[in-house]
Order: structure tokens, then C-alpha cells, then sequence
């Protein structure tokens, strides 16, 4: 059930984005040349329109390739008509951007199912119902009722937000707080109290009441869910550059299926299959902001790389050199079978050493 479920929810997310480069290379004119799901060997596929439908072996990525792209012309000599390179920079712009930009319509698009399914779905308002004492809230005055605005600049929209800006911006000394009492607004400079089992700073408040959107609420609710996502993976991202996130916090797809679609299924097919099924997408919606967002890094191969020579042409008004270009991300190509194969023994080690 497990890989059943991985299966599923990758291909979903990866569809998705492979999609929305479809998409939007067919509204340009660029001739589609492959429109694969996995990787390795195909298992089976099917022509039609001139486009190549794949499906691989392996099932932890996809692609869609167009003539032309890489400098990889279908016809000698000029590229054909329906090349990559012959169509418009802002054409080829949109193309590249409609693959993440697809990932997050997909994420909002389940963020909304979730919403609507409240009864299972627990939303909470960052508004304070106990005050922790002897906690820095308490000293700082806050109150049961409060509704929390802001924490050092940062708008607070759901209670879980806290909790994350306290595990993941949280860099010591006191917080500003702007929070809203019978609708006035006020500030208040609290100190994080760290936790003596845990050893995580914690504000001094809880919540342990929920919201039931309705009507409109509903759309708004879901972008709060969305963009809760968005913020756990930028600043995922920050802890893993700076250092503050070690081996055992990474995982690649097997780490995922295991540790993350296994472990959930079993907790969750204890309290019945609408809990099973939140639960799976959920996971879903963090897979699709983190492939939206990760493939918007200026890194070669990725989409944010292509976007970066793209803007470039933008700026000199004539294109790098494209066997130039194609030979640049063809070494992030081979940066990224190395590291996926460093996070593969990762995924192993994290999986039966622990």
C-alpha cells in the first residue's frame, strides 16, 4: 500500500508540472518531442500529434522535452520551426515557469479540498485560548482572546505558524509581537522561553480551538494552508543552507516512501480512510510547493537555471550561445545523478541504522 500510495501521489505531482510545460510549449508553437512520467528504461509509450507518451520504469520524475532545447535541433543545420529556440524569449520564459507555476496551482487547488473537509481537517486562528505560565507571553501581558498579527514583521495567519517561525527564524533575545485585543491593535516585546524536554524556544501561548470556513472563507483558508506550505519549504530551505538541519533531516523519494507516506498511512488507517485520505493529501500538497519551489533555484538543469539564461537574453537582447548553455546544464545534470545517489544511501542509512 505504501509504494502504491508513493506511486500515486508522486506521479500526481510530477504530472502536474511536466503539464503545465506542455501546456504551455503547445500555446507557443514548440514541438513536444517526449512527454515522459518516471525515469529509465519506458515501459510502455504511444505516438500522437508528433509527441512522444512515456511511461518509465522508475517512478521519481518525468519530463517534457522539446525539439531544439540544449541546442539539440531536430533538422540539420537552422532549428526547425518548431524549436525551442525558435520561438519568443517571453514564450520560452512562460514555458519554463508553467511547470512550477502548475505545482502550486495543483497545492492550492488541494489545499481547497482539504479546507472543505473540516470535519476531519483541524484549522486553527492564531488566537491565544491559554497563556502558559510562568511563560514569556504571561510576562509580556498577553491574554486568552488575543489574536496574534505579527511576530518580528512576520504576518501570522494560523496557529501553526508560531510554531514554525519559533523552530525555524527563531535566533535568540525577545520578539516583537503584534497581536489584536476587542480590535485594537498593540505590540508587545516577549521573551521565548526554552523548553525543558524539548529544548525548543516556545512563546508562552496555545490554541485548542478551530475554525469552520465557510462560503468565500473557504478560498481564503486555503491560501493560508498553501502558504504555509510555501513558508516550511523557503525556510527549510535556509536551515539546510545554513547548516541547521543535518543528514537524517533530508530524504529523497525512498526516505519519503518509507518515512513519510508509510509511516502516516499506518498512523492514520487507525482512524478510518477520510483520515487517510487528508492525510495523503497533505503530503501531496507539501511535494508539489517543494518541487514548484526547488526547481525555481537559479541551479543548472532545473527550471530556475534555464530561467536565468533566459533572463539573461532578456537583458543582452540576443541568446547565450546554445551549445554553451546546453553543455552548462548538462553539468548540473551530472551534479544531480551524483547527489541523487548520495540521497539514496542517505535515504538507506536513515531508514535502518536509526
Amino acid at each position: 500500500m505504501t509504494l502504491i500510495l508513493f506511486i500515486v501521489i508522486f506521479g500526481v505531482v510530477v504530472i502536474a508540472h511536466e503539464f503545465g510545460h506542455f501546456l504551455l510549449a503547445k500555446a507557443n508553437g514548440i514541438h513536444v518531442v517526449e512527454f515522459a512520467v518516471g525515469m529509465g528504461p519506458t515501459l510502455c509509450s504511444f505516438h500522437k500529434k508528433g509527441t512522444k507518451y512515456s511511461l518509465k520504469l522508475f517512478p521519481i520524475g518525468g519530463a517534457c522535452m522539446f525539439e531544439g532545447e540544449d541546442g539539440l535541433a531536430e533538422k540539420e543545420g537552422e532549428p526547425g520551426e518548431g524549436s525551442f529556440l525558435k520561438a519568443s524569449v517571453w514564450g520560452r520564459i512562460s514555458t519554463v515557469l508553467a511547470g512550477p507555476l502548475f505545482n502550486l496551482i495543483l497545492a492550492f487547488f488541494i489545499a481547497f479540498i482539504m479546507v472543505n473537509a473540516t470535519s476531519i481537517l483541524v484549522i486553527r486562528d492564531p488566537v491565544v485560548s491559554q497563556v502558559a505560565e510562568g511563560g514569556g507571553a504571561e510576562a509580556a501581558g498577553l491574554q486568552a482572546g488575543d489574536r496574534i498579527i505579527s511576530i518580528n514583521g512576520e504576518k501570522i495567519k494560523l496557529y501553526q505558524e508560531i510554531t514554525l517561525y519559533m523552530m525555524a527564524s527563531y535566533r535568540g533575545g525577545d520578539v516583537d509581537v503584534v497581536y489584536e485585543r476587542d480590535g485594537v491593535r498593540h505590540t508587545a516585546v516577549v521573551t521565548p522561553q526554552q523548553d525543558s524536554s524539548s529544548g525548543t524556544y516556545l512563546l508562552g501561548v496555545m490554541n485548542s480551538d478551530f475554525v469552520e470556513p465557510k462560503g468565500f472563507e473557504t478560498f481564503k483558508y486555503a491560501w493560508y494552508e498553501m502558504r504555509f506550505s510555501l513558508k516550511q519549504t523557503y525556510k527549510s530551505l535556509g536551515m539546510l543552507f545554513s547548516g541547521r538541519v543535518s543528514r537524517e533531516d533530508v530524504a529523497g523519494p525512498v526516505g519519503i516512501a518509507v518515512n513519510v507516506v508509510g509511516k502516516t498511512y499506518d498512523n492514520a488507517k487507525k482512524y478510518g480512510w477520510e483520515m487517510v485520505l487528508l492525510s495523503m493529501l497533505e503530503i501531496t500538497l507539501m511535494l508539489s510547493v517543494n518541487l514548484g519551489i526547488l526547481n525555481l533555484l537559479p541551479i543548472p538543469a532545473l527550471d530556475g537555471g534555464r530561467l536565468v539564461f533566459l533572463l539573461l537574453e532578456v537583458i543582452r537582447g540576443k541568446p547565450v550561445p546554445p551549445e554553451k548553455e546546453g553543455m552548462v546544464h548538462f553539468i548540473g545534470l551530472m551534479f544531480f545523478m551524483v547527489l541523487m545517489v548520495f540521497i539514496f544511501f542517505n535515504d538507506l542509512a536513515n531508514i535502518f541504522m536509526k
